[in-house]
């Protein structure tokens, strides 16, 4: 125990066999678990995941075909192959042989076979958001200004909700954005928009949200001291490999920012195991290879291992392959050019052993059988074995759901993740500012049409009220008219009085006719000239 983890027993035919063990203090070193289908690496994986399990390293598994849920169970010896596992067991020299379970935490993006796993799209970037959407560099630089400026104003980009909210309101307001941050163009957001409806079809959006993960309950260790073992279903997950690798690239990257650098520890603080780790790398831009291959190099200072599983060794980009201390390979088959190139490239990786031919025997390999090559106490590389691998104490296998849910509802982490947040963000924000805006501009138009209105009927009131004023004058003017006409009464008075006078002045025109021109006894007919003439003038004076 104290000389690491027991991997099985090399060159069995020479002196009773060397034991190959994986040092402890070299583990952070990272490792390679490569073979073909059927040749034994899950089985190798499981052993050395659970050994780690009880050393109190905690354990990261990526489960991509459902087969490691079992490790969370003892194994039985009604299973079957028991009785081949008992024998091995008993050719590499374990006499302590028992099965035994493991403490386990279930993990599913999707939330259906564990504890949801969310981080919130703040936490991930706009770097790693931009090389999980395939983003060009301009595309990325507006996206960068997205996140800038929710961050100025204190939006919370929490959900794929949020980052379209965003994205919508810096299409709306990209003069602004533009004359303080650079320029932003409504084509580049609408690209990044859709790459988004293309990550949300694919799962993002159960990936985004709160409550997030908290990185250090992947760490605990169980009352025994035993480390967990996180094992994160990605059976439906690999369906979506860009979304698939961004998620452990993201993981591994929040390891690295949590915790504290440690160097080369007595043991690791966290160990990952990558299951079919060619989906990791599978038609990656060249970015994102970088920056696994970044992060897989400087984690190892953070006391973090990082295990890659896969079928064929070249499937790992050199960069990162250079990384990888700890090797396991299991039998290759030559039947493509591929294969044998994929034969040629281990033999040449691992250390020379003079009674070893490497590359006929990576053929040879039967199942349970392993090239082995490790790092030493002092950090070189051991001389490639040929090792039979010592079988596992847990179960070989799925669960059922019966037995899942029962783990699930002892896990450690049960009620902290299962019901989604959905707190005050910047899709509520930006949608209530939207709506008041709205409200504004709908007061301001209803006071236009009011003040409109207003102004249109003043119009109506002083045109009625001209109209009035016309009338009354009017009115006015015609009744000064009547009450200027005399009355009846005056009307007789005045005709009375006329004609008395016309008759007195008759009378006195008569008188002074004859008083001046003489008079006669007898009246003439028509009487003279003068008298007509007094008698006119004297009448007119009477009227």
């Amino acid at each position: 125990m104290s000389e690491g983890i027991f991997i099985g027993l090399g060159a069995p035919e020479k002196d009773g066999g060397i034991p190959q063990y994986l040092n402890l203090r070299r583990a952070n070193r990272h490792g390679l678990i490569a073979g073909a289908t059927g040749t034994g690496k899950t089985v190798t994986l499981q052993g050395i995941a659970e050994s780690f399990s009880a050393l109190g390293v905690p354990v990261f598994l990526a489960d991509v075909k459902g087969d490691l849920a079992g490790i969370s169970m003892a194994g039985s010896p009604t299973a079957k192959n028991a009785d081949k596992l008992v024998a091995r067991a008993a050719e590499v020299g374990v006499t302590d042989y028992s099965y035994a379970d493991n403490p386990t935490i279930f993990w599913d993006l999707y939330g259906q076979q564990g504890h949801p796993v969310r981080t919130t799209v703040s936490e991930m970037g706009p770097l790693l958001l931009s090389r999980l959407m395939g983003l060009n560099e301009t595309q990325e630089g507006v996206l960068s200004i997205a996140f800038k400026y929710a961050d100025e104003e204190g939006l919370l980009l929490l959900d794929l909700g949020d980052l379209q909210a965003m994205l919508a309101y810096c299409a709306e307001n990209a003069d602004m954005l533009s004359a303080r941050y650079g320029n932003v163009t409504k084509p580049s957001v609408g690209a990044i928009q859709r790459q988004l409806l293309q990550l949300e079809s694919q799962g993002g959006d159960h990936f985004f949200g709160e409550p997030a993960l908290d990185i250090h309950d992947m760490l605990q260790v169980d009352d025994k001291g035993r480390g967990y073992i996180n094992i994160f279903a990605a059976d439906k997950l690999m369906q979506s490999p860009k979304l698939y690798a961004t998620f452990l690239l993201w993981l591994l990257s929040e390891l690295f920012e949590t915790l504290p650098e440690v160097g080369d520890p007595d043991k690791p603080k966290l160990v990952f195991f990558f299951d079919e780790a060619h989906l990791l790398f599978e038609d990656a831009p060249k970015a994102l290879t970088d920056k696994i291959e970044q992060v897989v190099r400087l984690i190892r200072s953070k006391g973090v291992g990082v295990y890659f599983v896969t079928q064929n060794p070249i499937d790992i980009p050199e960069d990162v392959a250079g990384q990888l201390g700890n090797r396991v390979q299991h039998a290759l088959r030559a039947f493509t050019p591929r294969d044998q190139k994929a034969i040629k490239a281990a033999a040449e990786t691992f250390r020379v052993n003079p009674d070893l031919n490497v590359e006929t025997a990576i053929t040879e390999l039967k199942v349970g059988e392993a090239l082995v090559s490790l790092l030493q106490e002092d950090g070189s590389p051991g001389v490639v074995q040929r090792t039979l691998i010592a079988p596992p104490r847990s179960r070989l296998g799925p669960l059922d759901a019966k037995e899942r849910a029962i783990i699930q509802s002892i896990s450690p982490c049960a009620d902290k993740y299962d019901e989604t947040v959905d707190r005050e963000s910047a899709e509520e924000i930006l949608a209530a500012r939207g709506q008041a805006a709205a409200a504004a501009a709908q007061a301001q138009k209803a006071k236009a049409e009011a003040d409109k209105a207003a102004a249109a009927q003043a119009k109506v009131e002083a045109k009625q009220r001209e109209a009035e004023l016309k009338e009354q004058a009017r009115r006015d003017a015609a009744a000064a008219r009547e009450a200027a006409k005399p009355g009846a009464f005056e009307k007789a008075v005045q005709s009375a009085t006329r004609s008395a006078a016309s008759s007195v002045g008759r009378q006195v025109a008569n008188e002074l006719g004859r008083a001046v021109f003489g008079g006669s006894s007898r009246r003439p007919s028509s009487g003279g000239i003068a008298g007509k003439l007094v008698r006119g003038i004297l009448g007119s004076l009477f009227k």
